[in-house]
C-alpha cells in the first residue's frame, strides 16, 4: 500500500487530503505513479497536469520524478513553497 498525501491546491483539485492505494506492478517511479494517478478522475488529471508546478516527497524527503516508489511508502504532493 502507498499512502498519498495532498496539500494546498493539489488537495483542492483532487478533493481529498489522503488516499491509500495498492502498489501497481507498472508503477516503479514517482513519474509512473503520477501517470497512474492522473487517470483516476478529472480532479486528479487537473492537479497533475503541470508537473513543473508540483513538488514530491517520498517518506518525507524531497525527490525527483525518477525516484523509486515501493510498497509502504508515503508520497506527498504539493506546490512549490515560497516565502521570505
Amino acid at each position: 500500500m502507498i499512502v498519498l498525501l495532498y496539500f494546498a491546491w493539489v488537495r483542492e483539485r483532487i478533493g481529498v487530503a489522503e488516499e491509500r492505494l495498492p502498489v501497481q506492478e507498472d508503477v516503479a517511479s514517482v513519474a509512473a505513479l503520477l501517470d497512474h494517478l492522473a487517470t483516476r478522475s478529472p480532479g486528479h488529471a487537473a492537479a497533475l497536469a503541470d508537473r513543473s508546478a508540483l513538488r514530491v516527497a517520498v517518506n518525507q524527503a524531497h525527490v525527483g520524478m525518477d525516484h523509486a516508489v515501493a510498497d509502504g511508502d508515503e508520497v506527498a504532493l504539493f506546490p512549490p513553497v515560497t516565502g521570505g
